[in-house]
């Protein structure tokens, strides 16, 4: 952990506090992956991490203050999916293989945050800006680097200039994260995991490219 980390009441926290403070955000990330939100307690969360609610509001408000703060590291995180898109070539062989490894990378990125993109998913439809700001925030780090694919697409005359290049990138993202979300849904309809990926990036070239993608 870099930087000062600070109690409630404005304390620095030592080594130790800082330790403590991780656990109990640790704890609590494993009890969001097997309880529903609403039904994670203080009580619970510091029992699971050895110590007392005490400590717990030495270093959080509340359990959503907490969740913010995973949710915040989890952004950090969720910002290196640019790299999924940023500088790539959508030509030929070179898109399709663009577009497998955009697929590949969010659903991966979907899978391993699943319990807190839930939390966040919830807060973002409840209406609470703090969680709407960190959802944009992971969508944004593709969406806006898709948004310069694309107006490099029209600046080279491969998709029309009359479509906003937002809009498109947007509209890809929105259908990953959605997608994304919904990934053991798709077993009871009899898509195995192998199956939906090459299928995504399938929509996801034609998106970008118009194009069928090139083997």
């Amino acid at each position: 952990m870099t930087g000062q980390v600070r109690t409630v009441d404005g304390r620095v926290a030592g080594r130790r506090g800082q330790a403590t403070r991780q656990k109990l955000l640790d704890c609590l990330g494993e009890m969001l992956s097997s309880s529903p939100y609403r039904d994670v307690k203080v009580i619970d969360v510091a029992r699971k991490a050895g110590t007392s609610p005490a400590t717990f509001y030495q270093y959080f408000p509340d359990v959503e203050g907490a969740v913010l703060e995973i949710a915040e590291e989890m952004a950090k995180e969720g910002a290196a999916l640019t790299d999924l898109v940023a500088g790539r070539s959508w030509a030929g062989k070179a898109g399709s293989q663009a577009a497998e490894e955009l697929v590949d990378g969010f659903l991966s990125f979907w899978r391993r945050n699943d319990a807190i993109l839930r939390v966040i998913d919830l807060g973002a439809a409840e209406g609470d800006k703090r969680f709407y700001k960190i959802r944009m925030k992971v969508l944004n780090a593709v969406t806006n680097s898709l948004t310069d694919a694309v107006k490099d697409l029209q600046a080279k005359g491969r998709i029309d200039k009359d479509y906003n290049p937002a809009a498109i990138a947007g509209s890809l993202v929105a259908m990953l994260a959605a997608v994304a979300g919904h990934q053991k849904g798709f077993q009871s309809w009899g898509v195995k995991q192998a199956e939906l990926k090459p299928s995504l990036a399938l929509i996801v070239h034609l998106g970008m490219t118009g194009r069928k993608p090139t083997k």
